[in-house]
C-alpha cells in the first residue's frame, strides 16, 4: 500500500525530549521534578486572577496581534512596538526565525551542546546545522563559531546563558564576535534565562540589538516568570526581521490566557525580582555544596547546574530518581539539574555526595 510522500528533510530529525515527570521515590517519600528548568514558585501576584478572568471568554479567539502585550513589552524594554514579535514560547519564535532566514542549502551555526531544539528547528527548515563544540570550560567558542561562517550561513544562535551548561558569554567577547559576523547574517541572542544573571559583565542583548540590525533577542515568560504552561515568548528585532516573524506566526497561537498572564507578570516585577534573588541564592548554595563534595561545576548563570558525567550519566540519573529527584540526562555527556525547592535540592545533594565517592 502506498503512503503519502513526506519531506526528506524529516529523516533523521531528532525528537525533542522534555524533562521526565517526577517518579515515585522509595519508601513513599515525596518526588521532585528537576528536569525541565521550571520555576518552583506559583504564579506571581495578580497573574492567576488575570488568567482566570481570561478563561471566562475562551470560547472567543485571542487577540491575533497581541496588541496589549506588545505595547506592554515595548514600554518595558524601551523599544518600538514594531520591533516586537510574539510566539508560542521562545522556542516557537526560534522556529519562526528559521522559517524567515534559512532553507535547503543554507547553514545555521550554534554551539554544542546547547539548546536541543536548535538542530530540530534547523533541520525542519531544510537547512544544514553547523555545530561548534563548546570550549574546555563549557562555554561558547566564539572564535571557532566565527571561523565556521561561510557564504551559506544565514543564522547564528548564541544561547546566553547556555542551556544546559549555564555558562555565559561576556560583553567584550560577544561584541568582538558580532563585529566579525557579516551584516547579512542574523545573530539570535537566546536569553531565555537572562533574569538569573548577576554578572555585570554579561550584556543585556536588548542593548546590543539597538544599533545592530542583524541582531535579534529571544526572551520567554516560561522560566523566571513561571508561565511555562501557557507558552508565550517574544523576539525583539529590527523592523524587517520582526515583520517577517509576525508573518510566519501561527494565527492565534498565543492564547488570551497567556497574553493576559504575561501582562500581569510584567506588572509584578518587584515580586519577580525577589523570587529570582531567592533562586540565585539557592543556586549558589547548591554549587558551593557540589564543589565541596569534589565536583567540577561550571559557573552557572541560569536556574540550573551542569555536571559532565560521560558514561556515568545514566547511572547518576537512575540514582537521583531512586531518591525522588528527576534530572535531565544527556546520554554519555552529563546531566542538567534545575534549582528547585530547598527540599528537592537537599535530596539531590545527598545523592551527589554518595555518587562522588563511587567515582
Amino acid at each position: 500500500m502506498s503512503t503519502p510522500k513526506l519531506r526528506a528533510e524529516l529523516d533523521g530529525i531528532p525528537t525533542y525530549k522534555p524533562g521526565r515527570p517526577p517518579a515515585q521515590a522509595d519508601e513513599g517519600r515525596p518526588a521532585f521534578k528537576l528536569s525541565s528548568n521550571e520555576n518552583p514558585y506559583p504564579p506571581l501576584p495578580g497573574v492567576l486572577e488575570a488568567a482566570i478572568a481570561a478563561a471566562g471568554a475562551f470560547n472567543r479567539y485571542p487577540d491575533l496581534a497581541c496588541v496589549a502585550l506588545t505595547e506592554a513589552l515595548a514600554e518595558r524594554f524601551g523599544v518600538p512596538a514594531e520591533h516586537i514579535a510574539t510566539g508560542t514560547g521562545s522556542v516557537g519564535v526560534a522556529q519562526q526565525l528559521l522559517q524567515i532566514t534559512a532553507g535547503p542549502g543554507d547553514e545555521v551555526i550554534y554551539a554544542w551542546r546547547s539548546f536541543e531544539a536548535y538542530p530540530i528547528v534547523t533541520r525542519i527548515s531544510g537547512a544544514t546545522p553547523v555545530q561548534v563544540p563548546l570550549d574546555a570550560d563549557e562555554r561558547h567558542d566564539l572564535d571557532a563559531m566565527a571561523a565556521a561562517i561561510t557564504d551559506r550561513t544565514r543564522l547564528i544562535f548564541v544561547c546566553n546563558p547556555n542551556n544546559p551548561t549555564g555558562t555565559v558569554v561576556r560583553r567584550a567577547a560577544l561584541e568582538r564576535f558580532l563585529d566579525r559576523v557579516p551584516a547579512d547574517v542574523l545573530v539570535v541572542l537566546d536569553e531565555a534565562y537572562c533574569e538569573f544573571i548577576s554578572d555585570p559583565e554579561v550584556p543585556d542583548g536588548v542593548g546590543l540589538y539597538r544599533d545592530r540590525p542583524n541582531v535579534a533577542v529571544l526572551r520567554t515568560f516560561s522560566k523566571a516568570y513561571g508561565l511555562a504552561g501557557l507558552r508565550v515568548g517574544f523576539a525583539i528585532a529590527h523592523e524587517p526581521v520582526a515583520a517577517a516573524l509576525r508573518k510566519t506566526a501561527v494565527p492565534f497561537g498565543v492564547s488570551q490566557l497567556a497574553q493576559d498572564a504575561a501582562i500581569a507578570s510584567l506588572k509584578a516585577e518587584p515580586a519577580l525580582l525577589e523570587r529570582v534573588a531567592a533562586l540565585v541564592t539557592e543556586r549558589t548554595r547548591v554549587v558551593d555544596a557540589l564543589a565541596g563534595q569534589g565536583w567540577t561545576v561550571p559557573e552557572s548563570h541560569a536556574n540550573f547546574v551542569w555536571l559532565r558525567l560521560g558514561e556515568r550519566t545514566a547511572d547518576f540519573a537512575a540514582a537521583t530518581e531512586r531518591a525522588g529527584v528527576t534530572v535531565r540526562p544527556f546520554p554519555n555527556e552529563g546531566v542538567r539539574i534545575t534549582v528547585g525547592e530547598t527540599e528537592a535540592n537537599d535530596l539531590l545533594l545527598g545523592v551527589t555526595e554518595q555518587f562522588r565517592k563511587e567515582l
